[in-house]
């Protein structure tokens, strides 16, 4: 099997594809991103957190312009994980309003999204809707 890295370095593909988020140890709050100290509070000691794998959206824009090479329409949203606000695209339904909701349950999913010449396949996640 060839092997699979993630697109970007908060997605986890082992043991099961989860995100992790740094969590600031003095106050609780969550970046994905590189910290030297938190937004919130200054605090400057962070741990590793797994982030809650289904949510809820909250907030969405359905894209119907983009690059060149990027298929549209699409759909960004912002999805809360269990109080994480996680920001993705909704995939494996509909880019339309008949198909998508505020409020509507989701769960992490992964996608292939290109293999280089050795054969490396960088693995991107997304959400999809949960029972529909």
């Amino acid at each position: 099997m060839a092997e699979r890295i993630p697109l970007v370095d908060y997605l986890a593909l082992e043991p099961e594809p989860h995100l992790v988020a740094h969590e600031c140890v003095a106050c609780g709050a969550r970046f994905f991103d590189r910290r030297n100290a938190c937004a919130n509070c200054s605090g400057t000691e962070f741990r590793s957190v797994d982030v809650a794998t289904a949510g809820e959206v909250r907030a969405f824009t359905i894209v119907s312009l983009a690059a060149p090479g990027i298929p549209v329409p699409f759909v960004a949203a912002v999805v809360d994980c269990d109080g994480t606000s996680v920001r993705g695209n909704v995939v494996n339904t509909e880019p339309d309003p008949d198909h998508v909701h505020v409020g509507m349950k989701v769960r992490l999913t992964t996608q292939p999204i290109g293999t280089d010449s050795a054969g490396t396949e960088a693995i991107g996640f997304g959400f999809e809707p949960i029972g529909q």
